[in-house]
C-alpha cells in the first residue's frame, strides 16, 4: 500500500489505519532531528539582543547542565523558547506542549508558563504589569517557575558566557526524545490503556 482509500476517516478500514501507524511511527522517530532543526532556525530569529535565540537557549541550558539539574531540566531549559520562530504570542505554549509526553507536569507547567514569569524582568519598562503572575500564586510550582525564570531564563543574554554548543546536547536530545514517558490523553483514547 503506498497511500490508502479513504477520503473520510469514517471510511477507513482496520489494514489502512494499521499502514499509516507504521508510517507515524517511523515519522515520530525523526523527532529529535527536527528538534535539532528547530533549535538551528533559532540562530535566525528575533535579533538585537547581543546573543541570538539559539545561544540564548544553549546558555540555558548549559546553566542547567552545569548546576546538576536533572536531564529533563536540562531539555526543557534548552527548548524552552523553541517556539519563538512559529507562535511569538504563545512560545510557552508551542515549546511545553513539544515536552508534555516527555517530562513531568512540573516541569510542562514551569515550561507553559515561563512567559508570564519572565515579565517579572521588564513588563515595568513597556507598561506591563511585572506581577501578573501572581495569578499563579496557589499553584504548587509557582516558586520553581520563578527559580527557573530567575537562573535559566532572565540572565542567558549574555555573550560573554562560555556556553556548550548545540553538538555537546545533540545525545542528550536524541536519547531524551526518543520515546515518550507517559501516555497522552489523545493516545489512550486511540490504542487503550
Amino acid at each position: 500500500m503506498q497511500t490508502v482509500n479513504f477520503t473520510r476517516l469514517s471510511d477507513s478500514t482496520k489494514e489502512e489505519l494499521e499502514y499509516l501507524d507504521s508510517l507515524e511511527e517511523q515519522f515520530r522517530a525523526g523527532l529529535p532531528d527536527r528538534i535539532i532543526e528547530a533549535l538551528k532556525r533559532l540562530e535566525y530569529t528575533l535579533g538585537g539582543y547581543q546573543v541570538n535565540r539559539l545561544e540564548h537557549s544553549l546558555q540555558s541550558a548549559t546553566r542547567a547542565f552545569r548546576n546538576g539539574e536533572t536531564e529533563e531540566m536540562v531539555m526543557a531549559a534548552l527548548i524552552h523558547d523553541i517556539g519563538d520562530d512559529l507562535a511569538p504570542w504563545s512560545h510557552s505554549e508551542m515549546a511545553a506542549a513539544i515536552l508534555r509526553p516527555f517530562v513531568s507536569d512540573k516541569i510542562y507547567w514551569i515550561i507553559k508558563h515561563h512567559g508570564v514569569f519572565q515579565l517579572y524582568y521588564y513588563a515595568h519598562h513597556c507598561g506591563g504589569d511585572p506581577n501578573t503572575r501572581d495569578v499563579f500564586r496557589d499553584s504548587p510550582w509557582f516558586e520553581d517557575c520563578v527559580r527557573f525564570c530567575e537562573e535559566y531564563d532572565q540572565n542567558c543574554f549574555d555573550p560573554n558566557y562560555d556556553w556548550e554548543p548545540l553538538s555537546f546536547f545533540e545525545p542528550m536530545i536524541r536519547r531524551f526524545f526518543a520515546s515518550p514517558k507517559k501516555v497522552d490523553h489523545e493516545y489512550t483514547a486511540r490504542y487503550g490503556s
